[in-house]
Formats: structure tokens, C-alpha cells, sequence
């Protein structure tokens, strides 16, 4: 079930996406890209200030509450975006980001959902179920964009957004009345005798010593640099596609659609590789193996992305996406499951709040930067994504060569 939930505002948020840079582009008269890269990093500039808290806070009142807040949270700002397009308000569609990635911070709460029902020998094979889920939703979510904008070629106007906020009603809708409570047996205990303040990690030395040890922090580390180096892929991208400015040569000139669909593959190659081949292979080999084995393919994929833009090959380009997100499969839900194994389960919702709080200052600043540099230079980009993922390899070896599994 809580598949279906975060499957389904998902979805919402697959429609938005491909869309989101090239709207504030024609909003905008932005030669060096920095506005588009702040409105691009404000989504996770909330995720990194909101996700601990609500992780903590799920601690405490459980997790169902708390993801309903945020799906709740959701329609409301996905109809504001909607109504941003409308208005080609650049001003509006910062709120409208800024209240969404407030929303979307809920999502290490379903993490810690996931590691409230499963073992530590299925947690890599829970974690990829909500990669499945983004998978399926960056699948699904750009074929519903595709076919809510009317012409493929002309603006597509609101209803991206609209059936955005449609779909997260949904969400809320299935939560409300088939999403059980998983943290039901620490929920009062743990939440009654400590005050609001204790609702955030950093609370004093003795907490973070207990709390994140040597390991996680290293692990944490790695979090960081490999997901700037997939930010700065991944907000660049509708740019690099759509390519309206001329003085972006080696840019593809898709359509509307081409770009919707484009992000369809993006996902459906995202959901083939981590709701298939990854939940297969886990547990054939420890979860740092094949956090370095996607580091690698990353790597590669960068590679594939420099040759795509030198010859504007469309093969090329969609070869370099299916390699970088198939490594990007193999990465982020087995980086997630050593975290996890090494917290102290009484805190999986603060630790993973904080993991995620981690990914979104590294989103930040990839998305932040990641748009000047390709305006200064298309490849850009992809040789800086390349060099912090091999620096991201080497900080899994060094990270799985200290620390060990939480006893609890």
C-alpha cells in the first residue's frame, strides 16, 4: 500500500518535472541561467531543511500522519503551479516549488515505512520498492504530461499541473483510507516525554555521537558527491533536450512531447532496473558492491552524454541516459539500505531524514550550478558529474571498510 501512495503522487510530480526549467525559461529573461538554477534547487532547499524534521516527527506521531500532511500539502501547491503557468508568474512558480518540495520532504518517512516492515536481509529490497515507485512515476508521470498538453509544439499551459494535484488528491484519498500505521510499538513510548525541540537531530553533541556514528557519517559523505554529480545531470537535462537558444549548439531541439516522452524512457528505464534487476541481485552480494557497480556506470554514462552532444546523436543520447540511470538504480536504494542497517532503529526516521536532507543540499547545489555551467559550456556539466562520481566510488570503498550493522 504504500507502494500505491507514493507511486501515485509521483506521478504528479513525473508530470512536472520535464516541464518545470523550460516554463521558467519562457517566463524569464535569464542569460546566465542563475534564476532557473535557484528555482530549480528551491524544490530540494526545502527538502534539505523540512525532511529531518518530518522524519523525526514520524518518529514520534508515526509515520501515516505525517505522510498524509504531505500529500495533502502536495495538491495544494501542484494547483498553485498550475495557476503560475497561467499567470507566466516566475515569482509564483517559486512558491509553487518551494511549498512542493515542503510536501515532498515526506519521502524518507516512506523510507522509514518501508524499514518499520522489512528485515535487515530484504532492507535493500524494500528501499528499491520506492525507487520502483519514482521509477514507474517518472514512467508514467511524462505520458500523462505528453498527453495533457493539447500542442505538442505551442506552450503547454496549466494542466500539467492541474492533473498534478488531481493525482496527489488520489494519493491522499488511498492513505486516508487504506494506509496502516507502521510504527505503532515506539510511537507513544518514544514521543511522550521529549519536547519539540528534540524533534531535530542536531540537538546536542551526545545525541550525534550516539546517533551518527563514524560509518554513517562517511556514508553520508558519499550521498553527497554522487548525488550532486546526478543533480547537475538531471537539472540540465530539459534544457539540453529542448534547446530553444541558439547559442546552445549540440542541443537536441525536441518538442513538447519528445521531451515528456523523453523523461518516460528516463523512468521506465529507472523502474526495468530497480524494481527488476536490483531487487533480483539483492543479497547475491553485499549492498557496497553494487553502490560501487553504480558509480561505475555512471561514469560511463557521463562518458556516453559528452560523445551524444559532440555528434547530436538522438542514439547516443538515449544510450547515455539508459547507462547513467541504470547506475543510478544500482546506487541510490543500496546506499540507503547500509544506512539504514548501521541506525539505530529507534531513530531510522530521524537517521534517513537526515540522509535525505544530505541528497537535497548536494540537489541544490547541483541544480543551482549545474544550468550556469552549461550555459557557459554544454559539456560541462557531464565532465564535472563524471569526476565527482569516481570521487563517490572511492568514498563507497572507503565507507564500507569502516563500521559495521547496528546490533538493535
Amino acid at each position: 500500500m504504500i507502494f500505491l501512495t507514493v507511486f501515485i503522487d509521483l506521478l504528479g510530480f513525473g508530470m512536472v518535472l520535464p516541464l518545470l526549467p523550460i516554463y521558467a525559461d519562457q517566463f524569464t529573461v535569464d542569460p546566465a541561467g542563475w534564476q532557473l538554477g535557484l528555482l530549480m534547487a528551491s524544490f530540494s532547499a526545502m527538502q534539505f531543511l523540512f525532511a529531518p524534521l518530518w522524519g523525526r516527527l514520524s518518529d514520534h506521531v508515526g509515520r501515516r500522519p505525517v505522510i498524509l500532511l504531505g500529500l495533502l500539502a502536495s495538491v495544494v501547491f501542484y494547483t498553485l503551479f498550475g495557476i503560475a503557468t497561467v499567470w507566466q508568474s516566475l515569482p509564483l512558480l517559486f512558491v509553487s516549488r518551494i511549498g512542493a518540495g515542503i510536501a515532498g520532504a515526506t519521502i524518507p518517512t516512506a523510507q522509514a515505512y518501508i524499514a518499520d516492515v522489512t528485515s535487515l536481509q530484504h532492507r535493500s529490497r524494500g528501499m528499491a520498492i520506492i525507487g520502483m515507485a519514482f521509477g514507474l512515476g517518472f514512467t508514467f508521470g511524462p505520458l500523462l504530461g505528453f498527453l495533457a498538453v493539447p500542442d505538442r509544439h505551442a506552450q503547454p499551459g496549466p494542466w500539467p499541473g492541474y492533473a498534478a494535484a488531481v493525482l496527489s488528491a488520489c494519493a491522499l484519498l488511498l492513505a486516508v483510507f487504506r494506509l496502516p500505521e507502521s510504527h505503532v510499538g515506539r510511537t507513544i513510548s518514544s514521543g511522550s516525554h521529549e519536547s519539540p525541540a528534540r524533534l531535530f537531530p542536531w540537538t546536542g553533541p551526545a545525541n550525534l555521537a550516539t546517533t551518527f556514528s563514524f560509518s554513517i557519517l562517511f556514508l553520508l559523505a558519499t550521498v553527497f558527491v554522487c548525488m550532486f554529480s546526478f543533480a547537475a545531470f538531471e537539472t540540465t537535462l530539459s534544457l539540453l533536450i529542448k534547446g530553444e537558444r541558439a547559442s546552445m549548439r549540440g542541443a537536441f531541439h525536441f518538442s513538447w512531447g519528445q521531451v515528456c516522452l523523453t523523461y518516460a524512457f528516463i523512468g521506465f528505464t529507472l523502474a526495468v532496473v530497480q524494481g527488476g534487476l536490483v531487487r533480483r541481485l539483492a543479497g547475491h552480494a553485499h549492498e557496497g558492491i553494487w553502490s560501487g557497480t553504480g558509480a561505475l556506470i555512471q561514469i560511463l554514462g557521463f562518458a556516453f552524454m559528452i560523445l551524444a552532444i559532440h555528434q547530436v546523436s538522438v542514439l547516443w543520447l538515449f544510450v547515455a541516459l539508459a547507462t547513467v540511470v541504470s547506475g543510478f538504480s544500482f546506487l541510490q536504494p543500496n546506499l540507503q539500505a547500509l544506512i539504514s542497517r548501521r541506525s539505530d532503529p529507534a531513530r531510522q526516521g530521524m537517521v534517513l531524514g537526515v540522509a535525505q536532507s544530505v541528497n537535497s543540499l548536494a540537489r541544490i547545489l547541483g541544480a543551482g550550478l549545474g544550468i550556469p555551467i552549461l550555459r557557459a559550456e554544454i559539456t560541462a556539466p557531464y565532465w564535472v558529474a563524471a569526476a565527482l562520481m569516481a570521487l563517490g566510488g572511492i568514498c563507497v570503498v572507503v565507507a564500507m571498510r569502516t563500521g559495521r550493522d547496528h546490533p538493535g
